[in-house]
């Protein structure tokens, strides 16, 4: 049995807690909001982001990060992303060091374009660093149904003791050490997925739907080759895995709200209707930038952030896209994929 604080107690915290509860390890959730650490501790529940779910039973849950994250086998973080490095930062007298981290969180920061996995290593240096991600609602896998995910860990030994760990029959852990294609598909499939639930919204048929699908996958894997990672990391969970129950499900977050987007609606109206972090929103401003920076063609993530962050019309964005001028797509230097 493993001790294990979870550091954030939103939808996928709670959830991963209840993957790791049911291994039989002692888990312990922090949570921001008082409410959410008195429904765990007193009726096993979390309806303010898991709603209707009844959780494992011995989740334990506390307000004080100090007491989620001392003495602990490892850690595990589901923080929104914009908050991750205030949170890490705060954790830091508290880690020891050697205890590994795992980040579960799928996003960039606005303010510097560093991945989740990046802000972790800076932050908590001393700390193994892993990356979970994969297609994994959280209602799914909080009442245990089956999953796949991928964990990639640069150092192999800590991999497979946390795949181990972590990994039950019904939330399969499948190890890579690609700690930077890994996080790169978590983040874009949030912004391609907006992009499809537009598609949805305007009724442009599964035709066009498809055709985002396959081009957004097009893009992440030119932007994680980009940046270091290897391309085979996007044909699998953490990427076209990942980007395929996103982009295809309306109960998607970031594909819901491309839905009211297409449907008419307006972004700042939609965003105070919702209690939870709409990742993609965050995302598409800065992914931008950091495919310039790299010089990265990505014509589906700038329409959506000049819709989500510029003002463009959703019609008008779609028109341009459609516009983009034919070429053949090198992912890799001497490997020519579909022409766009």
């Amino acid at each position: 049995m493993a001790r294990i604080g979870v550091i954030g107690g939103g939808a996928f915290g709670t959830a991963m807690a209840c993957v790791l509860r049911r291994s039989g390890h002692a888990t312990l959730v922090w949570a921001r909001e008082p409410e959410v650490v008195a429904w765990i501790n007193e009726e096993a529940i979390n309806p303010l982001f898991l709603s209707g779910v009844r959780l494992a039973p011995g989740i334990a849950a506390t307000n004080d990060l100090a007491t989620a994250t001392r003495d602990k086998d490892f850690i595990l973080m589901a923080v929104p992303a914009q908050h991750l490095r205030g949170v890490a930062a705060t954790m830091r007298p508290f880690v020891a060091a050697g205890t590994p981290v795992v980040t579960c969180s799928k996003g960039i920061e606005r303010t510097t374009c560093a991945l989740m996995s990046q802000i972790i290593a800076e932050t908590l240096p001393g700390a193994p660093l892993a990356v979970l991600s994969g297609p994994s609602f959280a209602h799914d896998i909080a009442v245990d149904r089956p999953a796949g995910v991928t964990l990639a860990c640069a150092d192999p030994a800590v991999g497979e003791r946390l795949a181990q760990a972590i990994g039950t029959p019904r939330f399969r852990t499948y190890l890579s050490y690609d700690v930077t294609g890994a996080p790169v598909g978590g983040v874009l499939k949030n912004v391609i997925a907006i992009a499809c639930g537009v598609a949805m919204g305007r009724k442009l048929g599964e035709s066009t739907r498809a055709t985002l699908f396959a081009r957004g996958l097009a893009e992440m894997a030119r932007l994680g080759v980009a940046m270091g990672a290897r391309l085979e990391t996007f044909m699998g969970l953490s990427g076209a895995g990942d980007l395929n129950l996103s982009c295809n499900s309306a109960s998607s977050r970031n594909t819901s709200l491309g839905i009211a987007l297409g449907e008419g609606g307006n972004l700042q109206d939609i965003l105070r209707a919702r209690v939870t972090v709409q990742e993609g929103v965050h995302s598409a401003e800065s992914v931008t930038a950091l495919a310039r920076r790299v010089g990265v063609d990505m014509p589906i993530v700038t329409a959506v952030d000049r819709v989500l962050n510029h003002g463009a019309d959703v019609g008008e964005a779609i028109a341009q896209l459609l516009a983009h001028p034919y070429h053949f797509d090198r992912v890799t230097a001497g490997q020519d994929a579909d022409a766009t």
